[in-house]
């Protein structure tokens, strides 16, 4: 009954983490239900069931509590293609797959393993090779004795896995991280590796990700970064206009966008402007929309870029000068364009503001599935005729200009894109090499902070000229659905920036 273990997930470490690997963290609930006794009576020790109802209405006893599934939770764990099960059926699939790699791998490995649990040490030799735990094999005397490192991990977190039985509802994905884990350390050596599931929720419930795992060691999110990588830090805001520093979150609950969990209806204050970095506020006019931009906004803007420039010559080398980093997923300052000025915008250019796409669609949640924040590829595929699956995006155009200069003019919007970014990271490339007092460059988008010198050092020669292409790049870089989101403002960008560093433009065409 380590319930407190799979509760505190990573923080306490109870399962065997592996190496590489990252691991949700404290499993939240909801407010007045986080601790044991707010869910169990503190001397029957039995589940407050009737309390349970209020936002799981379809559960009238204890034994309906192992349906429970939430809308943050729609991925396939145990791979049985059932996304309607509840998370403690998920658990029981990634189990029974673990047991069949155990047997697998100690069948070959040692020697046949059976697993019996109301029999101490309770993995036993199976003597007659039957997969089953007989009277005459579960004793200590036979119990199992050739193990190696790897197949302990894995026994190890089967067994965590079997010890709280209520894991499903203290932290059933801290377990399922565990198993999947131990499954494909045993599927590296098995002849026949075993099948597996998802080990992640999406992103906004993806509790052992770096956007909620990153402030693990501090113990608590800086106010900066509190709106939105913690669970209470958009409530907050919206209420108070102002994060504070926030305790480390383990992904979003049903608070960070619901006022109320009966009705499940949005945050209040919601139909106000959204604020975004250059100080410019737009409103959608859809409460779920603004939900959405105030944190797919990014972090800085043309002002933030020019500001820190001032006026240092476009050319020159200035130890003031230091990389700006749009931040991930700035979906709604693509979407707004020229009226929030997310991207660079070049003096004397004009930009495309807000992309319209069609009524039905025109907002996050007409695109993009709500919880799994998903494309809704099948909803495309009514204009988009050759649109199948979510591949065949990249591959829609609604033009005939040759916008990268490539002579193919069929490829998507995204391909235009990709071969303009391609381009431009060559001429950022060219300059840096053919400018007095800088250094040569190269950028790598999983390392911070992006970009580095030819030692592999932080990049520190910036000219402002090669600053504001940088900034493009990245741009470009940390929104992939820019094409969907508002290509031409992305291809502006990108060809005003190719043109500033001198880069040949002549066959492209500016949006």
């Amino acid at each position: 009954y380590a319930a407190a273990a799979t509760k505190y997930g990573t923080i306490a470490k109870g399962g065997y983490e592996y190496e590489g690997k990252s691991y949700d963290g404290y499993f939240a609930h909801v407010d007045n239900f986080g601790t044991c006794v707010e869910c169990h009576d503190p001397h029957s020790l039995q589940v407050k069931v009737a309390e349970c109802t209020t936002c799981h209405t379809d559960v009238a006893g204890v034994e309906d509590l192992r349906d429970v599934r939430m809308p943050g939770s729609l991925v396939d764990f145990d791979a049985d293609g059932d996304l309607d099960e509840g998370i403690f059926y998920e658990i029981e699939g990634v189990r029974e797959t673990l047991l069949a790699a155990l047997m697998a791998y100690a069948g070959e490995n040692g020697g046949p393993i059976v697993y019996e649990s109301h029999s101490y040490p309770y993995f036993f030799i199976d003597t007659n090779a039957d997969g089953v735990a007989g009277d005459d094999e579960a004793n200590y005397g036979n119990r199992y004795n050739a193990w190696t490192p790897r197949l302990l991990k894995a026994a190890y977190n089967y067994q965590v896995s079997l010890k709280d039985p209520g894991n499903y509802a203290h932290g059933g994905k801290y377990a399922i991280q565990l198993m999947t884990d131990s499954i494909e350390s045993l599927n590296e050596v098995l002849s026949s590796p075993v099948a597996t599931g998802a080990r992640i929720d999406h992103g906004h419930f993806a509790g052992s990700e770096e956007a909620f795992r990153h402030w693990d060691e501090d113990g608590a999110v800086p106010g900066r970064c509190a709106k939105c990588h913690t669970a209470e830090g958009l409530p907050m805001f919206l209420r108070e206009g102002v994060n504070i520093t926030t305790p480390v979150a383990n992904g979003f609950q049903c608070v960070t966008c619901h006022a109320s969990l009966e009705d499940y209806s949005l945050l209040n204050d919601v139909e106000d402007d959204v604020v975004f970095p250059s100080g410019a506020a737009v409103n959608s006019g859809d409460q779920a929309m603004n939900l959405c931009i105030n944190c797919h906004q990014g972090r800085s803007s043309t002002a933030t870029v020019d500001g820190r420039i001032g006026d240092t010559p476009d050319d020159t080398v200035s130890d003031s000068l230091g990389f700006i980093n749009i931040h991930y997923f700035a979906a709604g300052a693509t979407i707004f364009g020229s009226e929030v000025q997310g991207g660079y915008q070049y003096a004397g250019k004009e930009y495309v503001g807000q992309f319209r796409h069609v009524p039905a669609f025109s907002t996050c949640t007409g695109c993009h599935d709500t919880h799994q924040l998903t494309v809704k590829v099948e909803e495309c595929g009514a204009c988009h005729r050759a649109v199948e699956s979510f591949d065949d995006l990249a591959s829609i155009r609604v033009s005939s200009a040759d916008f990268d200069g490539d002579s193919d003019v069929t490829e998507g919007i995204a391909g235009e894109i990709g071969t303009m970014t391609a381009l431009l990271y060559d001429a950022i490339q060219i300059y840096a090499e053919a400018t007095d007092g800088v250094d040569l460059i190269a950028y790598d988008s999983h390392a911070y902070p992006y970009f580095f010198d030819d030692a592999g050092e932080r990049y520190g020669t910036w000219t402002p000229r090669l600053l504001r292409a940088a900034y493009i790049y990245q741009y470009a870089q940390k929104d992939p659905g820019g094409f969907a989101h508002n290509g031409d403002y992305v291809m502006q960008m990108l060809y005003d920036a190719i043109e500033d560093l001198g880069g040949d433009v002549s066959t492209m065409t500016r949006p």
